[in-house]
């Protein structure tokens, strides 16, 4: 049979479809896809002793012997032809789908999308990716930014029918370079931003770009718009291609044109903003720190916006976003200085974050930290480093031990922290630091974010940085 003929089909003559040929039941399609480690076409004999009725081939692919009731289809590009199949099998999707790619900001920036059409009243809405599924009612945590299309088409049409009608999602390079997306109704399609990364799967930083612009070239429905990083060199790239593809085109950022970054005032719970938004200006408190949560506050407005452009609507509800659990996440609620809970745990993760902070800092800037065990010796020191140069105060505590002597790996940190305070427990560690905190003060817990357990040896006690400090901050209103 003809793949064409097939994806015209009113409906599939199959049950189910998949690539792994454990999960083929009679009457599946299996595709087989060639992956990092194996060829799916050495698992077609196992599919069809499963029960296979379909099997989807690259072009060339010598096939088992059968008993002649397998129907095969061929394709030039077996995985994107997958993901137009998983696209007709699962059939509906939300109705307003807005994807966003980038090297970075992508998952507060789907996040804040979908924060802003749930506080301007449209409930039925929903955020996917690195998070998983984020919606009212729904907490499904996911392990990749961009599931496999199977998978992807699968939680779209599970989306569609209970009712999600906006969603925002993340595309990934890999996703997109794999064709994971494909069959996706694209309304509007966000940029963020493009640094160096990945190169290790693309091979240049022209074919890592060009990956992303797959969202924009290939996937992007006719009649759609692009929001695009005015600042960003490949947004300026990006937004030349969106001309000659005839695109409608929101750019945002200090060069944007229709969501104009002004000036930014940094705060120690936040940041004063002051923009102009479809050519109205707006002063806006953002809880959010750093001016690359500011390009992703606008990136959300600017996807919520190409659908209804009625900025009095949605612009107040920038003052209420929440950051991304565990990613500089402010914990509320201190009388005289301001919290942070974050997931850095890397030395670059953590010089970002410490940058980020000093701008919002009055007084002192503190850090604690530790070191998970069982992980690479050599960053301990570097990150003592770090923490010594840029806070003010660095308090080391254990993080996540394993199997290593937490003393040992406390030691390793402090060569590199003159300066600091050693506080083992961890739990007493926040709560010490947080009672002490003065007026001005900033003070970030890195290392843990959203984690909800401490690993010692083989068990995992429960434990919240976040939990922690709330713990702190309500003893200290008592």
């Amino acid at each position: 049979m003809q793949l064409t003929d097939f994806l015209q089909m009113d409906t599939m003559p199959v049950k189910g479809v998949t690539s792994d040929s454990r999960q083929v039941r009679k009457g599946f399609l299996f595709a087989a896809l060639v992956g990092v480690r194996a060829d799916g076409a050495q698992f077609i004999g196992d599919a069809i002793r499963n029960g296979a009725s379909h099997v989807l081939v690259k072009q060339g692919t010598k096939i088992p012997d059968n008993d002649g009731d397998i129907t095969i289809m061929e394709a030039e590009n077996v995985r994107q032809a997958f993901a137009q199949i998983a696209a007709k099998f699962y059939k509906i999707q939300p109705d307003n789908i807005v994807a966003v790619t980038g090297t970075s900001g992508k998952t507060s920036t789907v996040s804040f999308a979908q924060q802003i059409w749930h506080l301007s009243g449209l409930k039925q809405c929903a955020s996917l990716g690195t998070l998983g599924v984020r919606g009212p009612g729904l907490r499904r945590y996911g392990g990749l930014t961009t599931p496999d299309s199977e998978t992807l088409h699968a939680e779209l049409a599970d989306l569609a029918a209970v009712g999600i009608h906006h969603l925002a999602m993340e595309a990934s390079s890999h996703g997109l370079d794999q064709y994971r997306l494909d069959g996706v109704k694209v309304k509007v399609a966000g940029f963020t931003n493009l640094s160096r990364d990945h190169l290790d799967y693309h091979e240049s930083m022209d074919d890592y770009f060009m990956a992303k612009a797959r969202l924009f070239t290939e996937l992007l429905q006719e009649d759609g718009t692009a929001v695009i990083n005015a600042d960003d060199e490949y947004g300026q790239k990006l937004i030349k291609i969106c001309q000659d593809k005839n695109f409608k085109i929101l750019t945002y950022g200090e060069k944007g044109e229709d969501l104009k970054l002004i000036k930014r005032t940094p705060k120690p719970h936040g940041q004063d903003i002051e923009c102009e938004i479809l050519a109205q200006a707006y002063s806006i408190a953002l809880l959010l720190v750093g001016e690359f949560q500011i390009m992703n506050a606008l990136c959300a407005l600017g996807l919520v916006l190409s659908q209804d452009r009625a900025p009095e609507k949605y612009v107040e509800t920038l003052n209420n976003l929440r950051g991304v659990p565990g990613r500089l996440q402010l914990v509320e609620g201190h009388p005289k200085g301001a919290v942070y809970v974050d997931y850095a745990h890397k030395p670059g993760a953590l010089e970002m974050v410490l940058n980020t902070l000093r701008p919002h800092t009055q007084n002192n800037l503190i850090c604690v930290l530790g070191c998970g065990g069982n992980r690479d010796e050599g960053k301990r020191a570097l990150m003592g480093e770090i923490a010594n140069t840029l806070a003010d105060k660095v308090v080391v505590t254990d993080d996540n031990p394993r199997y290593e002597d937490p003393a040992k790996i406390r030691a390793q940190i402090l060569e590199a922290v003159p300066k600091a305070v050693e506080i083992p427990d961890r739990a007493i560690a926040i709560q010490k630091t947080v009672q002490q905190l003065e007026e001005g003060d900033v003070l970030v817990i890195a290392g843990k974010g959203h984690e909800q357990g401490q690993i010692v040896e083989e068990e995992i006690y429960p434990f919240d940085d976040v939990e922690e400090v709330q713990k702190a901050i309500n003893q200290l209103k008592k």
